[in-house]
């Protein structure tokens, strides 16, 4: 072996220890777990799981109405209540499993302000108007913290969507003034699926939180992004860099959420199946947090947090695996040149 072979060999050895990334692996596939067949959810919109039943709602309606439904997507019962709601689009369910309704859509963007809706299991309802600090906004996604905290997160196809949260606790009927937290800005997919081909990778459809809190997820029509939260802190999860699951192949996807064991369903309109991605919660669990190299409050360029699902490096660092890689490549170029030089003589 020559010495330039042998350096060769010792700078690819740094290189696997170096801090290179390592190529993530690929995110499981979501598999069917079963099709509904209730038209009643054929605009599926949310969604929740308490382990052995799931939680669905479907969107507009003239009344607050959640199918309980066994894991093989049949009507169990129905918990209802004469509440007529503007438009809800996203649903949650409390450690008491209280079931939260986010009466938040607007597409007009003409609305005072927006509420919550909380109902028991037995169909009593709970009035809780909300206020943006800002005007008005189109939500879809309803999250709920460990301690009951809820926060909002808007649909905004030409801008960051926001992040927002009571600003003190909530009063029925209210209004509680809601506060911004945050934003965060979803970068584009090649993921297939949605109403709208590659648009419908960055809007935000719906939400959900781990049972243990750890775990904090947004999807779009066509990806899920998971967020670690080590802390339970919504609004500082939401700062980290995400792991992306695609969702492909969705009609219209809105409704995602956790299994206690951390599986991830998603369910979307006309009466997609409800599909399943195992373990989802430790692949974020398992991420490095990113700590706040891409904030989740407005940039003054108007941008935020660049939810890409890929790591970034802190900006300012230095990668020394980047350079090692350069140090072999001229190393190799050098070897090849010499060895032709010999030849030719």
């Amino acid at each position: 072996m020559t010495r330039t072979t042998a350096l060769l060999v010792t700078l690819a050895a740094l290189l696997c220890v170096s801090g290179l990334p390592a190529l993530a692996a690929e995110p499981p596939a979501p598999v069917d777990k079963c099709r509904y067949t209730d038209k009643r959810l054929k605009e599926l919109s949310g969604l929740a799981s308490d382990g052995k039943r799931w939680y669905a709602m479907a969107d507009g309606g003239s009344r607050l109405q959640v199918l309980v439904l066994t894991p093989e997507c049949k009507v169990e019962r129905v918990i209802s209540n004469a509440t007529d709601p503007f438009d809800v689009e996203d649903l949650a369910r409390a450690a008491d499993g209280t079931l939260w309704l986010a009466d938040t859509g607007d597409n007009g963007k003409k609305r005072d302000s927006i509420a919550l809706h909380a109902l028991t299991p037995n169909g009593k309802a709970t009035l809780y108007r909300l206020t943006y600090p800002d005007g008005p906004h189109d939500a879809e996604a309803l999250l709920l913290d460990r301690k009951g905290t809820p926060y909002i997160v808007t649909k905004e196809p030409f801008a960051p969507a926001g992040i927002y949260r009571p600003g003190k606790a909530l009063t029925a009927p209210g209004p509680t003034a809601l506060e911004k937290v945050g934003s965060i800005r979803i970068k584009s997919s090649s993921t297939p699926g949605g109403p709208v081909a590659g648009f419908g990778s960055v809007l935000v459809t719906g939400g959900a939180v781990s049972q243990d809190g750890t775990v904090v997820a947004l999807r779009t029509y066509t990806d899920a992004l998971l967020f670690p939260a080590p802390d339970g802190d919504i609004a500082e999860a939401l700062k980290r860099e995400p792991v992306r699951v695609p969702l492909p192949n969705e009609t219209q996807g809105e409704a995602i959420a956790f299994e206690p064991d951390g599986t991830l369903l998603s369910g979307s309109e006309e009466m997609d199946p409800i599909r399943a991605i195992p373990g989802a919660a430790k692949l974020a669990a398992g991420a490095t947090p990113a700590g706040n190299q891409n904030p989740a409050t407005p940039a003054p360029n108007g941008g935020g947090n660049q939810a890409s699902g890929q790591p970034a490096d802190a900006e300012g660092s230095t990668s020394w695996g980047g350079i090692l890689l350069a140090a072999v490549g001229v190393l190799a170029v050098i070897l090849l040149v010499g060895r032709s030089r010999r030849a030719k003589r």
